[in-house]
């Protein structure tokens, strides 16, 4: 890993160290994403980028890179040249966690974009905060990691003030899924299925908790492992429970194969999730089964907000190999969040990073507000996004279809 005279902003992504070419494909050397200035700053990733939720992570990583395009291209930040380094995790606590010890390590770095699980995200926290490293992850979505363990329990406390994310939280993901199957779609008995990791039990928790204060009946609940893939007694289990409607928590490796076989089992009844399931390789996972099946995701859709008319305009002009995939949009806005945060310590710096560029960084980033792709890009007291907007989705004819958008109704 080259740094020569460098300052990197970190993007996490995890075990392994890549870079960036124009297209998104992987280089041995430092992805160079423009010139121009002499001041070199290096936003870090940290995501998926092999390994099953690779689809996703690929997605994040191509979305970073063009931001740092975009803003070299604009020449946004006075004496500042814009460079991307990738890591990859494999959607592993303890890559990240490795991946967040290299970075702080490099004096250089100055911020990070990733991860993309709410698992990995917990392990890489502290490692980053140590070092006043700022962190914005455009897909982490438990609660505890902005509001601690207890945010449930009447009692919000922030753990770490160098941690922000661009996507809302599963405290209204969950029962935003509620409200829909039960208010809407008319279903009221439900079995509800998670695989125990930070993302997918939190979810499903707090999905259950909300279909319950609405009347609706848990038929039942199982606990699975993601890797094994035979889910065929659960398949039974939910078949005998009469359940019309069945809510997973978890990721789409898993939620694909998962629905195929409660359909073959003779429960012809929709598998529903969160923005974990939500992407093209969930459609090809559960084949023609998954048809009907539906899937939460943070904000309105991509192609129907004005402000991403340019974003989705670029991405087929940068000729990235993957497609943006459910959190494109907002790991731009992550990688803007810290390129204008970056901006702004320039700017009352005389046009130079001051020697506690972290620390002024950081702060920043708390402070930034501006239009992005996603619509408003802004962070409340404890780190979260202030856009609060969910969508559901249909697998319907072969893709994912919007069905409704809104926010939590209290």
């Amino acid at each position: 890993m080259r740094h020569r005279s460098l300052l990197i902003l970190t993007a996490v992504l995890t075990t392994g160290a890549l870079t960036l070419t124009a297209c998104g494909s992987r280089d041995d050397s430092n992805g160079d994403s423009g010139d121009g200035g002499n001041q070199t700053v290096v936003i870090g990733l940290d995501a998926p980028l092999t390994g099953d939720l690779s689809a996703l992570g690929l997605g994040i990583r191509n979305s970073v890179d063009l931001a740092v395009k975009q803003a070299n291209a604009k020449k946004y930040v006075d004496g500042v040249t814009f460079k991307i380094e990738a890591l990859d995790d494999q959607a592993q606590p303890s890559s990240g966690q490795q991946n967040a010890t290299k970075l702080a390590a490099n004096k250089e770095v100055l911020g990070v974009v990733g991860p993309l699980n709410s698992n990995v995200g917990e392990s890489m926290q502290k490692v980053l905060a140590d070092e006043n490293l700022v962190q914005v992850s455009p897909a982490n979505t438990s609660p505890s990691l902005t509001q601690g363990q207890d945010w449930n329990g009447g009692t919000k406390a922030r753990p770490f003030a160098s941690y922000f994310r661009t996507s809302t939280t599963d405290a209204v993901q969950g029962p935003f899924a509620a409200q829909y199957l039960f208010n809407d779609a008319k279903k009221k008995k439900v079995f509800v299925i998670d695989d125990k990791k930070t993302y997918g039990a939190g979810l499903a928790g707090t999905f259950k908790a909300e279909f319950e204060k609405l009347g609706g009946t848990i038929a039942g609940t199982e606990h699975i492992d993601p890797e094994t893939k035979d889910f065929s007694s659960v398949a039974t289990k939910v078949k005998s429970s009469g359940a019309d409607v069945v809510y997973y928590g978890g990721e789409y490796p898993a939620a694909g194969p998962l629905s195929k076989q409660i359909k073959k089992a003779g429960a012809k009844i929709p598998l529903v999730g969160g923005d974990g399931i939500f992407s093209g390789e969930y459609i090809k996972l559960s084949g023609a089964e998954g048809e009907g099946d539906l899937a939460t995701s943070v904000g309105a859709p991509i192609d129907t907000l004005p402000s991403a008319k340019e974003f989705v305009a670029n991405y087929e002009k940068g000729d990235y190999k993957e497609p943006f995939e459910a959190y494109g949009g907002y790991s731009y806005d992550a990688a803007w969040s810290i390129i204008e945060a970056v901006k702004a310590v320039v700017e009352a710096n005389d046009g130079k990073l001051p020697s506690d560029a972290r620390v002024k960084v950081a702060e920043a980033v708390g402070k930034v507000d501006f239009e992005g792709v996603t619509g408003k890009v802004s962070f409340d007291e404890f780190g979260d996004t202030t856009n609060k907007q969910l969508t559901v989705y249909e697998y319907k004819d072969g893709d994912w279809a919007a069905v409704k958008s809104g926010t939590l109704t209290s």
